[in-house]
């Protein structure tokens, strides 16, 4: 028994053919439904996906539906949905959907990142990702995510937009000079090889996210992550997300300061004794 739990993030991130031979060659079980349901007890992996909301009435629904009808295969998942104080109708929304959902509501506005910061604290997931309440990010690319975190052993694993060739659309050309300029900044101070800090697909084991001291209330969790991670002596690993991005005019939010906001924090964490 103890030797296949020391074999569970290399079992978990194969395809359920793999488990059975698995199973077999451990002599834990000679049949398909009993390896199943030893699965599901021993290894029992959960992946928390923490929704971070602020007004978004018109794609919260939507985007729950694509989460629910995720498959993940034997990883089980967990949502973790934070409003952090909706004024148009999203609030009444959430409140509105079942139990199975875990639910965080904020008394007053107080941003992304203290919306995340709640979420972790509510998640009980082994590995953690920020999903987002627009339509941008795809969710059925966090399967391939999360298999390559267990597979591999990653603490940190980011989304990329820039991996994906056939992304060939961005919110407008300050969004995406801000982004890559916000890559070069974190490459060049914390020696990162990535594509993308400010993508909103970021997963981590969660003892290793909630270890890290944030203190991020807004868009500056991104840029406080990266260089909290980095400072851990983490290599981040990235894999090619989809992307399908919205303009201001069509709820997007972060706004050109928040660029300025997130070269600080990198600057900050560079030079700050944690």
């Amino acid at each position: 028994m103890e030797l296949f739990k020391d074999e569970k993030e290399v079992v978990v991130g194969a395809d359920f053919s793999n488990l059975i031979f698995v199973c077999g060659a451990f002599g834990l079980c000679t049949d398909i439904s009993t390896c199943a349901v030893y699965l599901y007890i021993v290894l029992n992996v959960k992946l928390s996906i923490i929704v971070p909301v602020y007004n978004e009435k018109n794609t919260i629904q939507e985007i729950l539906k694509r989460l629910d009808v995720l498959d993940l295969g034997v990883v089980e998942k967990e949502l973790v949905i934070i409003d952090d104080y909706s004024t148009d109708g999203t609030r009444q929304i959430i409140e509105g959907l079942p139990a199975k959902y875990k639910k965080i509501f904020h008394n007053q506005n107080q941003g992304k990142g203290a919306a995340i910061r709640s979420g972790l604290k509510e998640a009980s997931g082994d590995y953690i990702v920020i999903q987002d309440a627009d339509m941008e990010y795809d969710p059925n690319d966090l399967k391939v995510m999360v298999d390559k975190m267990i597979a591999e052993k990653l603490q940190v694993l980011y989304g990329s937009r820039r991996l994906k060739k056939e992304n060939v659309q961005y919110s407008g050309l300050l969004y995406y000079f801000g982004g890559w300029l916000l890559t070069v900044i974190a490459n060049i101070l914390y020696g990162q090889k990535i594509t993308d800090e400010p993508t909103c697909y970021k997963m981590f084991q969660a003892n290793f996210i909630k270890s890290l001291p944030l203190q991020c209330s807004r868009f500056e969790f991104c840029p406080e992550v990266t260089a909290l991670s980095a400072l851990r002596g983490v290599k981040i690993t990235e894999v090619p997300i989809s992307y399908f991005p919205r303009h201001r005019n069509e709820g997007k939010k972060i706004r050109w300061q928040d660029e300025f906001v997130a070269i600080w924090v990198l600057l900050k964490y560079r030079f700050k004794k944690i």
